[in-house]
């Protein structure tokens, strides 16, 4: 029988999908969940820098982050017990001429722990949290239901969540990814998709910004200029200084922090995959009638769009809160309910493979097999995958769709909140992310993603055209509301500095943020020069209308070949983005962290030339 190789010139071959050992290797990679990287020990490293503190746990250990594009040498890391022995080891680096570093999960995309590549004799020490500083305590319940939660910032957002959870507490909004650590969202400002509904008044201690935005006190380490020493501070929420250390991008090292929550809601979470993406992101003008992602927030003020490349039906996930299980909803106890995403079946595991092998082209394939494995998976039609090409069937087999329909459906789910909120394992593919947040009135939210969507549509068969196929993974879109200091309970808070989400004093009106991220695979061709038309066309969108700030853990500042590079970007249009409206933001945070940390023991080259 002849080889079909009907999807695009240069995809996969039947026979190439099914037995590569590339495609295979490269699926191991991709998927590697929670495996150490090579070398992550070593049995014969050198003698610890003299004069190191006794107390916490020294060795040396590469440091890979989540999508595997930051990848250095064996550099000397910790394991701090207490806080005292984080607050030694700075001491001891301040004397000595070395930095420190605070890891967590090492979940991020953005160089702001460490930079690609650093080599072994780099005079840096990274601390991992996560070893021992994950206590927490239930501080205080108030009479209006709210509580704060003492975390310490080695924590993970799955425990703190749970920990809050069985005492009643939740928040609104999360990231996906629960194996995030506390000290690690916050210093990027984390948050989730949801804005208020029609009608909707928040609980107390609820809001609808970034996780900073609850915290009302904070520890922080910082130099003391009269002991001529770092010391350990505690500012509480209204307190000066406290606003720049909310979401410090890594330049100041934060040990502990008191959350406020509120009252837990149980939440619905339905999973929609038949709205074709020219309805859902349909211009203002031609939106009447239409089931438009504006229309879903506005019933239940929470949505998210997960539109995989060369498809037209997004998944769109809505929540909405519900008290009591609505007829018909699955009740969940537990987080992580698409199993389907958090561990791709062999053969899609292969294709994904094979893609990161070289065969580029079968992007097309990849993202059709992505769309029809969440509707199987989801709602248990197969009809799409039957009536596909060869290809497809040879990948969504019998046994694949009899293991995913074995695992029930999971298209109207109901629980705790928590429960919905966190759904991306480790496990789960590891692609590379763009990511920015466009703030403008919610009257405007449509017009943003219609805007945006148009614009990568087009892109993306231009480059099609050429024979490049930079995206294999998804467009994901989110909706927040901005920082709302008042959320944290504490007279006289100011919102984070450097929050993508702080709001402009002089645009009231603006009130909503569109977040915006593009997925691939890393090292794709030609993705970096994607990305870079993507950041100018939303960089330059009406600036009456429109305020785009850069998602900080994701890919920001692009040259055609490298994030993080373009000059421009970094040293004029990402400060210029939170100096916009006036007030404090950009200059004071850049300032206070200074002043903080003068010797710049908390730093990197990449820091110091961002925050200038």
């Amino acid at each position: 029988m002849a080889e079909d190789r009907s999807v695009h010139g240069g995809g996969l071959s039947r026979r190439e999908l099914l037995a590569s050992s590339a495609a295979a290797g490269g699926a191991a990679w991709l998927l590697r969940g929670l495996i150490r990287p090579d070398g992550a020990y070593a049995a014969d490293a050198p003698s610890a820098p003299p004069g190191f503190p006794a107390g916490p746990d020294l060795y040396r250990r590469v440091y890979e982050n989540w999508a595997g594009e930051i990848h250095t040498d064996q550099l000397w890391t910790c394991a701090p017990r207490h806080p005292q022995d984080v607050l030694d080891v700075v001491n001891w680096a301040h004397g000595a001429g070395w930095t420190v570093r605070a890891q967590g999960k090492r979940h991020g995309w953005a160089p702001l722990t460490v930079a690609d590549g650093t080599p072994a004799a780099t005079r840096v020490v990274l601390l991992d949290t996560t070893a021992h500083l994950t206590a927490m305590s239930l501080e205080r319940r108030a009479a209006d239901g709210s509580a704060e939660v003492r975390v310490q910032t080695g924590a993970t957002l799955e425990d703190l969540l749970a920990f809050a959870g069985a005492a009643g507490h939740g928040v609104t909004a999360a990231p996906a990814p629960g194996q995030l650590s506390v000290g690690g969202a916050l210093a990027i400002g984390g948050h989730g998709t949801a804005v208020p509904a029609d009608g909707e008044s928040p609980p107390p201690g609820h809001g609808y910004g970034s996780l900073s935005n609850l915290v009302t006190e904070l520890t922080a380490v910082v130099w003391d200029e009269g002991s001529g020493r770092y010391v350990l501070r505690t500012v509480g929420r209204a307190e000066p200084d406290c606003d720049a250390l909310l979401v410090h991008l890594g330049r100041s090292l934060v040990t502990e922090a008191v959350l406020r929550v509120g009252a837990d809601q149980n939440l619905r979470c339905q999973s929609l995959l038949d709205v074709p993406a020219s309805e859902l992101f349909a211009a203002p003008a031609a939106a009447a009638g239409k089931r438009t992602l504006a229309d879903f927030v506005e019933r239940t003020g929470r949505a998210e769009a997960i539109w995989f490349a060369f498809t037209d039906k997004p998944w769109l996930k809505v929540w909405s809160v519900a008290p009591r299980r609505p007829l018909g909803s699955r009740a969940v106890d537990e987080p992580y309910n698409y199993p389907f995403s958090d561990s791709l079946p062999e053969p899609v595991a292969r294709l994904a493979g094979s893609l990161v092998s070289g065969a580029w082209a079968s992007a097309p394939l990849f993202g059709q097999v992505q769309y029809l494995l969440a509707k199987v998976a989801l709602t248990g039609d197969i009809t799409d995958v039957l009536l596909s090409g060869d290809l497809v069937r040879e990948v969504l087999t019998g046994d694949v769709l009899t293991h995913l329909l074995a695992g029930g459906l999971r298209s109207d789910l109901w629980g705790a909140s928590r429960t919905l909120l966190q759904y991306v394992r480790p496990t789960t593919l590891r692609e590379t992310a763009n990511g920015y947040a466009v703030l403008v009135r919610r009257a405007d939210l449509q017009w943003v993603v219609s805007r945006f969507a148009d614009f990568y549509r087009t892109l993306l068969a231009e480059y099609a055209a050429r024979g490049e196929y930079p995206v294999n993974g998804q467009v994901e879109i989110r909706v927040t509301g901005l920082e709302d200091p008042s959320v944290c309970g504490v007279p006289g808070a100011r919102p984070p500095l450097l929050s993508a989400l702080r709001p402009r004093p002089d645009r009231p009106d603006v009130d909503t943020a569109v977040w915006i991220d593009v997925l691939s695979l890393p090292g794709t061709p030609a993705l970096h020069r994607f990305y870079r038309e993507v950041e100018r066309f939303l960089f330059a969108l009406d600036g009456d209308r429109a305020t785009v700030r850069a998602e900080w853990s994701k890919g920001w500042a692009y040259t055609a070949t490298a994030a993080w590079s373009d000059p421009d970007v970094l040293a004029r249009t990402v400060p210029t983005a939170l100096r916009a409206g006036g007030g404090p933001g950009w200059d004071e945070a850049v300032a206070t962290l200074d002043r903080l940390d003068p010797h710049h023991v908390v730093s990197s080259p990449f820091l110091d030339t961002l925050l200038r």
